[in-house]
């Protein structure tokens, strides 16, 4: 069981020799105060009041940990505790004793403020808060509680009448609700999280943030220490812009900025459950966080920036060109995106939102070689796609194991069948996104499906438009049937697993097919890179 830190008002010690000290007769009538009854719970709340009101101006008793300890009384017996803390902080009282910085996050953890407790201590080390040696262990033993607390909840994921009701009714795993409640559950965890920052104040940057909309590029945002260099609006959505930036006018690191409003810290604890579950030779297909920073009116997470364009770039590629992608080239890229999505359900992750404009393109360090490409070996490593976006990822670990959802993703040629038709979907919403993408590649146009009764009375989703003649027809045929077709429980990781095979034994059965995918690929580089 967590052992909460125990909290209780400071002490005082009154000197008595101390014959010029004005806060002198304060500190006698507090501590009368504190040794009467109950009765006297007022007295004591106008008497602090009215010492921090008299002194709080003065610089003799700003760094005085006797003003400190009225400070934090006054903060215990207050209706607004939170409103006392942020004055103290802007009174700048004690701010480099560490004393500050135990006892109110101290008094925080007591009041169930998890994240604002951590957030203070992490502020007295920033701010190397003197004994610094006390605060961090003051901190250490802050996280440990918090991680025992993490342990006993992730043995149970619901009980069992919420588990029932999921399984009975669905849920929209993107709902308010459903998100608030998960937040709640995970903040432990995400709290201790490397690259975390939080604070609980708006951001004050010397550049507003609702000014990048207009006019990014060039402007200089300071986060967490450091500078970034914006270079232009690299996405935008309802919620969230992305931004292009360099890290300390260094033009070879360059960065991401992902900005929302309202804070959103979910997409970040996605990346680290990324970090955590995906194996190191197939990391780099997913993107990467390097950090955020919580602000109260929004939030900024900090990736990795791939500068090679998108799939939907390729794609609009060929479109402009009137033509559509070689079957090569579209061959290759459902290797690719079959893959990585086995990979990614086979972990308990759901990235939601796979589209062509969130798959990042990934170029090999080297030249290309024959060799290696079905094991995915040499430069064939770093060749690719890079899937990022994970605002609407789901994380399968917090729900029961045979949870299905009901939600609509809301996104036009994205939503698949099952929230067109209001019926229960899991895998499927991914498994549409990869059908549409590869419908784009071959037809260069979004995917429309039609429902085809069958002999036996039963009916089957399939592409509206007709495959070309001079395609493998069989092949894609088989893909679009089985990926349209699966039922809401089922685990398609051996159905990803077999179409995969399919097609790469196509691109063994000639080896002019991969000659042929090395010279696209390197136009398509070429074509790309210097538009």
């Amino acid at each position: 069981m967590a052992t909460m830190l125990s909290y209780s008002p400071p002490r005082f010690k009154i000197a008595v020799d101390a014959h010029h000290d004005p806060l002198l007769p304060f500190l006698r009538s507090i501590k009368k105060a504190l040794e009467a009854s109950d009765d006297s719970a007022s007295n004591l709340s106008n008497l602090l009041k009215d010492c921090i009101r008299n002194f709080k101006n003065n610089d003799r008793y700003r760094n005085d940990v006797r003003f400190l300890k009225i400070w934090l009384l006054y903060m215990g017996v207050s209706d607004d505790f939170e409103s006392v803390f942020k004055e103290m902080l802007d009174s700048n009282v004690c701010t480099n004793s560490s004393s500050l910085y135990v006892w109110s996050a101290s008094f925080f953890e007591l009041k169930g403020r998890l994240h604002d407790a951590l957030t203070i201590y992490q502020l007295g080390i920033c701010r190397n808060a003197e004994p610094i040696e006390w605060l961090k262990k003051a901190h250490a033993l802050f996280l440990n509680r918090i991680s025992e607390i993490q342990n006993a909840a992730s043995t149970q994921k619901v009980d069992d009448k919420e588990s029932k009701k999921f399984e009975d009714n669905g849920i929209n795993p993107w709902g308010t609700s459903t998100m608030d409640s998960l937040l709640k559950k995970i903040y432990p965890l995400i709290m201790k999280f490397d690259g975390y920052r939080s604070s609980t104040k708006p951001y004050t940057g010397k550049v507003a943030l609702s000014t990048l909309k207009n006019s990014s590029r060039n402007k200089v945002i300071e986060i967490g220490g450091k500078k970034y260099h914006i270079k232009g609006c690299a996405g935008q959505g309802g919620f969230a812009q992305v931004y292009k930036a360099n890290v300390d006018s260094d033009p070879d690191n360059v960065v991401a900025l992902k900005i929302q409003k309202p804070a959103f810290p979910w997409e970040f604890y996605i990346y680290r459950q990324l970090d955590k579950r995906i194996l190191d030779r197939e990391r780099s297909s997913y993107g990467f966080a390097h950090r955020i920073h919580i602000y109260s009116d929004c939030s900024i997470l900090i990736c990795d920036y791939l500068a090679n364009g998108t799939l939907q770039d390729v794609i609009n590629s060929y479109v402009v060109l009137g033509k559509s992608m070689e079957e090569v080239l579209c061959i290759y890229y459902t290797i690719e995106m079959l893959h990585m999505v086995e990979t990614l359900h086979g972990f308990g992750l759901i990235h939601g939102d796979f589209k062509p404009d969130n798959l990042l393109i990934r170029y090999a360090r080297g030249d290309l070689t024959e060799d290696g490409f079905f094991s995915r070996i040499g430069p064939w490593c770093d060749q690719g796609l890079c899937l990022v976006d994970w605002g609407r990822g789901i994380d399968l670990h917090l729900f029961p194991d045979h949870i299905l959802f009901k939600g609509d993703c809301r996104t036009s040629g994205f939503r698949c069948i099952e929230m067109l038709e209001d019926k229960p979907w899991k895998f499927q919403v991914d498994a549409y996104g990869l059908c549409a993408i590869v419908h784009m590649m071959l037809h260069s146009s979004y995917m429309e499906v039609v429902k085809k009764e069958q002999s036996d009375g039963s009916y089957m989703y399939l592409p509206k438009l007709p495959f070309k003649r001079y395609w493998n027809i069989e092949l894609w045929k088989t893909f679009f049937t089985k990926m349209l077709n699966q039922y809401p429980h089922d685990d398609d990781r051996s159905l990803l697993q077999d179409l995969k095979k399919s097609f790469q034994d196509y691109m063994s059965s000639n080896p002019q097919l991969i000659k042929k995918l090395k010279e696209l690929l390197s136009k398509q580089r070429a074509s790309l890179c210097s538009a």
